[in-house]
């Protein structure tokens, strides 16, 4: 840690006994007295308090958040209005996703499934699973690095 050897303000030799965190480095006692060294510990706790109590005021006026409502039971997505089912009309197609899109439809117990296979920037067959046999959609169009037999996943 530097520690000055003449005050930076009027060149006095400065002697201390024990140098602290909290003394002055560039001036000597004099010096240091007079710029108000006393005042950075006052500004310093008076920012304190200040932040501190914006802090409380701004934590007291926020609304609380609505309570935790936890459901048991099974999860209906798609609920089929009544009077569609009464009056025997079509009923509605399934929703496969978890946010309702279609995007996502479960596996038939005879689809063939399998990994693309296709060479990665790594040099290593890309692992995503795709329905039937051919690529996931990174790899449309690239040759398979490994044979057809090590590409169908079993069961």
């Amino acid at each position: 840690m530097y520690r000055p050897n003449f005050c930076a303000e009027c060149g006095e030799r400065v002697v201390r006994a024990r140098w602290r965190i909290w003394t002055s480095r560039r001036f000597c006692a004099a010096c240091a007295a007079r710029f108000g060294r006393r005042r950075f510990a006052a500004t310093l706790a008076l920012s304190a308090a200040l932040a501190g109590s914006g802090f409380l005021l701004g934590r007291a006026g926020r609304p609380a958040p609505p309570p935790l409502v936890v459901e048991r039971g099974a999860l209906n997505l798609a609920p089929v209005p009544a009077a569609a089912e009464a009056r025997g009309g079509p009923k509605p197609e399934p929703r496969y996703g978890p946010d309702g899109t279609g995007g996502e439809r479960p596996t038939e117990p005879g689809e063939v499934i399998s990994i693309c296979g296709a060479r990665t920037k790594k040099g290593t067959p890309c692992q995503r699973r795709v329905r039937g046999v051919g690529r996931c959609w990174q790899h449309r169009g690239k040759p398979a690095i490994l044979p057809p037999s090590k590409l169908v996943v079993p069961g």
